[in-house]
């Protein structure tokens, strides 16, 4: 990865265990229940759509990728999805435990999601936000984010991975 780490986590490596380590790993497989637990810590679960099929359909394209942070400990304490279309990039699952938001890490995070994106070649970046989470659109509209006047229309093609 060629991309800068943003302060504060950039000299967050002290020895402290609690410490970010000093920068994002792709995810894997074994990753997924210290994933769902953040993703439930904050909000982004939804029992419909366990976090397992969405890690393992991000780790097996080459159109998508899921970076994890970590502490000195080894507990993710951070996560964020990219993926792209080949026009449009997407940032999904941007989460930071409770105890640091409001510390860059989410910042650092989407700065990695979109450096993934900018380097696949993708130049257009959009993300979804449930429409009563005001607090998350705010910190997307004050890293340049703008809303958007769409209607986000979805339908299951597919059996879900759980039931094939």
């Amino acid at each position: 990865m060629t991309h800068s780490i943003p302060t504060p986590f950039a000299s967050s490596t002290s020895s402290s265990p609690t410490a970010a380590k000093a920068a994002p790993r792709t995810a894997i497989k074994d990753d997924i229940p210290a994933i769902t637990k953040l993703w439930q810590e904050t909000g982004l679960y939804r029992p419909y759509n366990p976090p397992e099929w969405d890690v393992r359909f991000a780790l097996s394209s080459r159109e998508a990728t899921l970076f994890v942070w970590e502490d000195n400990s080894d507990n993710i304490i951070g996560s964020v999805m990219a993926g792209h279309d080949g026009h449009r990039g997407w940032i999904y699952y941007l989460a930071v435990s409770p105890a640091l938001q409001k510390t860059g890490l989410g910042r650092a995070l989407m700065d990695i999601g979109e450096g993934w994106l900018r380097d696949q070649g993708v130049w257009r970046m959009q993300l979804m936000v449930r429409s009563e989470n005001r607090k998350t659109q705010d910190f997307y509209l004050n890293l340049g984010y703008r809303a958007l006047d769409v209607t986000v229309m979805q339908k299951d093609i597919a059996t879900p991975p759980a039931e094939r």
